[in-house]
């Protein structure tokens, strides 16, 4: 008989073969964080780096000043702030797809995956965290995952009397509270600090390398007494190791440093204090389950003798059967999974270079404000009672008293803090584009070349670093999102639609995919930044293509309504831009007839572009004479029959204008009599065109110089 096959949610840890391979898993894993433990300990200084923390790296640590200099706090915000403003761009529209059909978009999926980025807080809280975690720790950590929560929600609502169980409308209403449950599901996302990650071996170049190869995914989790019954109650934990486990819950891993916690320390926050806390392993690797090598979850942990306990172990339980776990470098290096940190070469010397000078300078800078008075203990008598901490006195002349005047190196140690702050903006890549204020020389005005040239580095700089997070973690993510949509979403949502190339925005009601198909998605974030200035070559370029004849390209014609689209939802936005740009084409006409037994039913009813409106303006003519004059039927029909009249009137004079510019080409002046015939004048831009200048910074490819 054929061997039945392992579900998703069924326990495998208890498998004998599954327990020896977990186990050796498990001391491969604390062999690795034991090898980074030195990263670990350079993080930590990297964080205090930012959070302006003096710590034992400082040469002058004697004197009573503590200033801070926080030069690494503000170039990592200023990149944080440039780079997820570029991700999420003003038009609202964050996710494109690309289907084998081309033109059969799957305008509802999008919708979903837009829902999900927005209910994530994708954009306020999650990639700026993410942003700060890679530019401090070297690597970018996301961990998507799916939650719901249910809410018990109440209303008042008014209800006929029921009699007998029989409603009775006769016998009046009655006001009741009626509650229901409502669950809110979708992606939950988690940004995880670098020392909760591990990776083995640390040599691969990507997650699937990893485990292709017998390695294995891990990541920290600190559970407390609640959060492990919760898992046992779920399934996730075997109940008898789970109990093994809160034995030996004061056991600690001292090779896994907490950077949550010492970061909650900064903000005045004691997280988990008198708590006592379980270090677990969630690791993801692949094992031999019904002959074949499948993902599989595992949770490990130590028990109360600190002996190695498989807590639990099951298949992948998502049916897109990939890790829920993000990971990229910010800076890739051959031949090593994780990134090394922007503060790491020389960026922190340098800023406690500018620390000393700060605080040197602090500590001197009484001394030179309140001289110090020297006397001879001979000829001034009871010295001994003028010495002070601030002005102190002496003895050592033999001339009677004297002063002493300290140098001011207030000036030198603002010219190294200075130095020091350029050189590690230029490291981070932080460009003046970047910072809130006034750049260039003070008191002269830039050119034109240096604002080009200051576009331009910014444009290089910040598409670079912003296209590798789109690449490696939110175009990803929202593959993941759609992969979690189709497995877990049971029920019809809500969610704000962008109609067929964003013409129109509308609240439609989704169900759950009944059948997954696969979308080629990618994040626009960089691509979306850079439209303002393609639209206005595509604008140009267009303008080119309407005056080459028809007869040049057979089977072909010219099209204006994709370059028109793009550019109304580029400039106005989805929302505003399907009432400024209106198609037309998905509205519908309504018969005269019905709009009579609408409009007796004192309904006001608006017009339709395509509506006959002779035809309907007859219909109601007769309706309206049949009405009681000074009726609301009568006003509501007198008002509809003028809304037509208008629209009849609009409609013939576009007609005549189209006549016009059909006759007389773009209606533009021709020479005035008289003129002498001379060059063509260069055609001007457009009302708020993006002036050359500032063409780079859009996005655009500068034009060569000339020599």
């Amino acid at each position: 008989m054929a061997r039945k096959s392992t579900a998703r949610d069924q326990e495998i840890s208890e498998r004998p073969a599954i327990r020896k391979r977990l186990l050796k898993i498990f001391e491969a894993i604390d062999k690795g964080f034991e090898n980074e433990r030195e990263r670990h300990d350079k993080i930590l200084d990297y964080w205090d780096a930012y959070n302006c923390i003096l710590g034992a790296r400082q040469f002058y640590n004697s004197g009573n000043s503590q200033l801070y200099v926080p030069i690494i706090r503000v170039a990592v915000n200023a990149r944080k702030t440039r780079f997820v403003n570029q991700m999420f761009p003003q038009n609202g529209r964050y996710i494109d797809v690309a289907t084998p059909e081309g033109d059969d978009l799957p305008l509802e999926t999008v919708a979903v995956l837009e829902h999900y980025v927005r209910d994530s807080r994708l954009r306020t809280q999650v990639m700026p965290a993410l942003s700060l975690n890679g530019d401090v720790e070297g690597q970018y950590n996301l961990y998507v995952d799916w939650g719901s929560i249910e809410r018990h929600v109440a209303s008042r609502e008014i209800e006929p009397i029921k009699i007998g169980g029989v409603e009775v409308p006769e016998a009046g209403e009655v006001e009741i509270i009626k509650e229901e449950t409502i669950e809110q599901a979708g992606t939950a996302v988690e940004v995880l600090h670098d020392a909760d990650v591990m990776v083995v071996p640390a040599s691969v170049n990507h997650l699937d390398e990893a485990l292709e190869i017998g390695g294995s995914i891990t990541i920290v989790r600190r559970w407390t007494k609640e959060k492990i019954d919760k898992m046992i109650d779920d399934g996730d934990l075997a109940e008898e190791a789970g109990e093994m486990l809160q034995s030996a819950m004061s056991k600690v891993n001292d090779n896994i440093k907490d950077v949550r916690k010492n970061l909650a320390k900064v903000a005045g926050i004691r997280i988990e204090e008198g708590q006592k806390i379980a270090v677990i392993y969630e690791t993801w690797a692949k094992l031999k389950v019904d002959g074949k090598l499948r993902i599989c979850r595992a949770y490990m942990g130590a028990d109360a003798g600190g002996g190695k306990i498989v807590l639990g172990c099951k298949l992948n339980p998502f049916w897109c059967d990939r890790v829920p776990l993000l990971s990229a470098p910010v800076e890739k290096q051959a031949g090593v999974f994780k990134g090394r940190s922007l503060i790491e070469p020389g960026v922190l010397d340098l800023q406690v270079y500018a620390n000393d000078a700060l605080n040197l300078s602090a500590d001197g800078l009484p001394f030179h404000s309140v001289p110090i008075l020297t006397v001879d203990p001979e000829k001034v008598q009871r010295w001994e009672s003028l010495v002070a901490d601030v002005g102190a006195v002496w003895p050592v002349s033999k001339d009677g008293a004297g002063v002493l005047q300290f140098p001011d190196i207030t000036p030198a140690a603002l010219q190294v803090i200075g130095a020091c702050k350029a050189q590690i903006f230029e490291a981070l890549g932080v460009n003046p584009a970047m910072l809130p204020q006034q750049t260039g020389q003070p008191g002269k005005k830039r050119n034109q070349a240096e604002v080009a040239l200051e576009q331009q580095v910014d444009i290089l700089t910040t598409a670079d670093a912003v296209t590798n997070i789109e690449v490696e973690i939110l175009t990803p993510y929202a593959q993941r999102s759609l992969d979690y949509d189709n497995q877990f979403r049971t029920k019809d949502i809500l969610v704000k639609m962008f109609g067929p190339q964003g013409q129109r925005a509308y609240v439609q009601r989704v169900p759950p995919a009944q059948r997954h198909s696969r979308y080629v998605l990618s994040w626009l974030g960089v691509e979306a930044a850079r439209d303002a200035a393609r639209i206005q070559q595509m604008i140009s370029g267009f303008a080119v293509l309407q005056k080459i004849p028809p007869t040049m390209y057979h089977g072909f014609r010219l099209n204006a309504v994709p370059l028109i689209l793009r550019f109304v939802e580029t400039t106005y936005g989805a929302s505003l831009g399907s009432r400024v740009f209106e198609n037309v084409s998905e509205l519908y006409t309504v018969d005269p007839n019905d709009e009579n037994q609408m409009l007796l039913q004192r309904f006001p009813v608006p017009v339709m572009p395509l509506d006959n409106d002779p035809k309907h303006i007859a219909a109601h003519m007769a309706l309206a004479q049949s009405l009681q004059p000074g009726s609301i039927e009568e006003k509501l029909t007198r008002a509809h029959i003028s809304q037509h009249q208008m629209q009849m009137q609009a409609k013939a004079g576009a007609a005549q204008m189209q006549q016009q510019a059909a006759a007389g080409g773009q209606g533009g002046r021709g020479p005035q009599p008289g003129a002498r015939p001379g060059a063509p004048r260069p055609n001007r831009q457009p009302p708020g065109a993006i002036p050359q200048d500032q063409m780079p910074r859009a996005g655009a490819t500068p034009m060569p110089r000339k020599m």
